[in-house]
């Protein structure tokens, strides 16, 4: 029993030990707020170690688990489009089929496989087709967002001397008008909270008077260079192309003492378009 015992504890600590070892194909883990959705792709990464990866190590027409270990998972709080395909809110394995001048994306809700052997393509909710990129040498396996603006941002898988990129949309819009119309019920709602929203108005191109209000209210609170921006451009989202003139002038001048030029030149800028559609009104008065 005692022999037992002494070479239980050895496995024991030979397992305990073995958990700190380094994995070949370390876990990794990406995160990507796009518009007012997250995304998280948790998924390992494989390192090429000399050996021809694509056509090869993993090969061509064939399903894949998209990196090592369990299989790679893309998680959304938030329904996105997933290559023009819509996809609800919740989390979905990653798979794909590498091809020399095409993959296939591929979404499914079995979340918990290791490998493809239990892949069940009743389960998918998306699938699509996105070309090869040649890229430089990426030795170990990149999942990677990059050209993220507005409401959508471009997913890209980088491995070897190739990538390839899927486009991901999650549309603000709806979330954002319902945090807005909370944020000004607010009783201690502030200056700030009155530029920011008539700044989405203005931006998105929606109910100019509204934006104008809220701009107002907001120089009315506390008067800055930033919110007199916003305010002029409210008011030439109205047509007051006159009163938009004056509040750039004051917001311009504010920015030269506080020596922020960015604000400065978006100043100029405007004015400069703002006399050009005023000179256009003239001439269609005078016709």
């Amino acid at each position: 029993m005692k022999h037992i015992a002494i070479l239980a504890g050895t496995l024991f600590a030979l397992q305990a030990a073995a958990q700190d070892l380094p994995m070949p194909s370390p876990h990794a883990e990406v995160e990507q707020t796009i518009g007012l959705t997250e995304v998280e792709v948790t998924y390992s990464r494989p390192s090429a170690r000399d050996r021809k990866v694509f056509g090869d190590l993993v090969p061509f027409d064939q399903l894949w688990r998209t990196g090592a270990n369990k299989c790679t998972t893309v998680e959304t709080d938030g329904p996105i489009v997933f290559g023009g395909t819509e996809v609800p809110a919740g989390t979905y394995s990653l798979f794909t089929v590498p091809g020399a001048e095409a993959w296939e994306l591929v979404l499914n809700t079995s979340t918990d496989l290791w490998g493809t052997d239990d892949y069940n393509a009743e389960q998918d909710v998306a699938r699509v087709k996105v070309p090869v990129a040649k890229n430089e040498w990426t030795e170990t396996f990149t999942i990677s967002f990059d050209e993220v603006k507005d409401d959508k941002a471009r997913m890209d898988l980088r491995w070897a001397d190739v990538r390839v990129s899927v486009w991901i949309e999650a549309n603000s819009r709806e979330k954002a008008m319902a945090n807005i119309q909370k944020a000004v019920a607010d009783p201690e709602a502030d200056f700030r909270v009155f530029n920011g929203c008539a700044r989405y108005y203005i931006d998105n191109g929606i109910d100019p008077k509204m934006a104008l209000e809220w701009a107002q209210k907001s120089v009315s609170m506390e008067r800055k260079f930033w919110n007199l921006h916003t305010l002029a451009l409210a008011q030439a989202a109205n047509g007051a192309y006159k009163d938009a003139m004056a509040t750039a002038e004051e917001s311009m001048a504010m920015a030269q003492k506080a020596e922020y030029e960015p604000y400065v030149k978006m100043n100029k800028e405007k004015m400069d378009e703002w006399r050009m559609a005023m000179g256009k009104e003239g001439k269609s008065k005078g016709k």
